[in-house]
This record gives C-alpha cells, structure tokens and sequence, in this order.
C-alpha cells in the first residue's frame, strides 16, 4: 500500500516582494509555491492548487483565482479581518476558510491598558503642559479598582482582561456565546449581546473587540453610548463600524464620556479635516496598534502551523463560521 504523502500545491495572493514568505523555506521539499497579485502567476498551477491563502482586498482578484481553482481543499486569510476577503463565492462553499484571529492579540491588548492609563493619567496634559514650559500639578487617577467592560470577548477582548487584571481592575466581558467562557480566569462574570447595555453603564473602561458583521454593525449606539458614565471611556480595537461613528463623535463633542481611544474607523484612511483629529478627548491610532515588526511573520507562522496539520490530516485551528464571518 502506498502511504506516501501528497504533493501539495499553494497559491498565495499577496505581494511578492513581502519579506515573510522567506518563512515559506521552511515548508517541506515536495510543497509547490505560486505568489503573485496577476492570474498569469498561477496559470501553471491553478488547476492543480489545493491550497488558497489571502492577503489581498481585492476581491474581484479573490473570487476569480478561487473559481479557477477546481481542487482546492482549504482557504486560509493572513489577517483576522474578513469583510472584504470573505466574498460569496467563498462563503457559500463548503471549504474551510481558516484566518489569524488572534496572532495579534498580545500588541492589541497593550494598546487597551495603554488607553486606560493615557486617560486616567490625562497625558495628553501632562504633554501639552511640557511644550508650553508650564508646571501645572493635578490629580490623576489609579486604573486600580475600576471595571473594564469588554465587548466582544475573544482572544483580543481575553488578551486585555488579563492585562487589566494584572493592573487591579475588573472585568466583565460580553459575547455572543457567553458558555463559551465558562471559567475564564479573567473576568468576574460574561454575559451576552443582549446585556452590553447595562455591561457599558457599569464600566469605566469599554472596550470594543468584535468582528465587523451584519450582527455587529452599529451594535455600540445612541443607547448603548448614553448608557456611559460620564467619566467613561470607549476603546475601539475591533472594527470600525461596529462604533456609530455619528453618535460617537456626538458624545465626545458634547462631552457626555471622558472620551475615546480609536484604532479603527469607517473609512480608512480617515479623511482630511475628520472630526476625529482635532477632538481633544480622542486618543487616535491609524489603525496601527497591532503594526509590530513582526506581524506579518507571526501571521506566516501560525499558516505554517496550521499547514503541519492540515498535511497530518489534523483539526484545523481557527475555523471561520463563514455565515458569522468570524
């Protein structure tokens, strides 16, 4: 009988020149490789391809490599991020499409705690006093002793909990499943959707963590922003629509929260002249909190590992539920 392994042949869409697919090396000697963003890069191996991995937003590119490969096995996403990857074609096929949820969680979770002691130690005064040459004293708050409201509890949202933790605070998460957490180390309780309301009135800190979905589009609105405590702040680290961006940016005019720390927006780049920039009381990152040096590394080598299993024949990890999107 032969036992011998397959030839496997893997197409990736991305940039050729990215300095990670130097990680490739490491795959096995019979594994055949094609990188390009051109069609004609994989017209010798298409038909034969049984392994798609994205890192491209364009989909008419991604729906067009994925059709014209009639053997593939297993779509794989680079980035955690699926709204413009996960096109129709895909969703609707029975292939398993896995992604990097959470190989960016640790950088994540840092900008949440730094967000926390950015307001409560007002450093954008601290800064503003030292250019002007100013020696103005005032009091600043300990993150100690106050709650952390996550939502959308997942790996990033578990990855702050356990830093906040550390710090003294408590936590309280909300999730779609909140079974799932049964016994979090974390969190001194985790509710559902359904509760965030009450979760956010609770809480000095709100963290927002979900995926961007038709379930959580404008899931944080109106309401659930009035729900505030006037000294709250929100901490977007999730997707950028899940926010009403229209009713945030009304809050924080009106200075109805304390205010806003922001990796992530409706539109990006943000446009000139966004209310956004000049708001004293937002914290703004060009979506770049999770930008470590080596992010594009760590993303391979989580594929790579990934792959020892798929070419093991083992469970997958990090298996998207295509009709959530997450």
């Amino acid at each position: 009988m032969d036992t011998r392994i397959a030839m496997d042949t893997i197409v990736f869409l991305c940039n050729p020149a990215m300095k990670s697919l130097v990680l490739l090396d490491q795959l096995p000697d019979d594994v055949h490789v094609a990188v390009g963003l051109d069609p004609a890069a994989f017209v010798n191996v298409i038909d034969e391809a049984n392994i798609l991995v994205l890192n491209t937003d364009d989909q008419a590119l991604i729906s067009q490599t994925f059709l014209a490969a009639p053997n593939l096995k297993w779509v794989h996403s680079l980035m955690a991020g699926l709204e413009r990857k996960l096109v129709p074609e895909i969703r609707e096929s029975e292939l398993p499409l896995t992604n990097a949820r959470g190989v960016y969680k640790e950088s994540l979770g840092e900008f949440v705690l730094t967000s926390c002691l950015y307001f409560a130690k007002d450093l954008r005064r601290m800064i503003n006093q030292q250019r002007e040459g100013k020696w103005l004293p005032y009091t600043v708050e300990e993150v100690a002793g106050k709650t952390m409201g996550i939502i959308g509890y997942g790996e990033i949202g578990q990855a702050s909990a356990r830093r906040a933790q550390a710090m003294g605070m408590r936590v309280i998460g909300v999730r779609r499943h909140p079974e799932k957490s049964e016994g979090d180390p974390y969190a001194e309780r985790v509710v559902s959707f359904e509760e965030r309301k009450s979760v956010m009135a609770e809480s000095d800190y709100v963290v927002v963590a979900a995926p961007n979905t038709p379930e959580t589009r404008d899931l944080i609105d109106r309401d659930e922003l009035a729900a505030m405590k006037p000294t709250g702040v929100l901490i977007n680290v999730g997707r950028g629509p899940v926010v009403n961006e229209a009713a945030l940016i009304d809050v924080l005019q009106r200075g109805a929260i304390l205010g806003a720390s922001l990796d992530v927006f409706n539109q990006e780049p943000l446009p000139e002249g966004h209310p956004f920039y000049s708001l004293e009381n937002v914290l703004l990152s060009p979506h770049c909190a999770d930008n470590t040096p080596t992010w594009l590394e760590d993303s391979m080598e989580f594929f790579l590992a990934n792959y020892k299993r798929f070419r093991n024949g083992e469970p997958l990890q990090n298996i998207v539920n295509k009709q959530l999107g997450y």
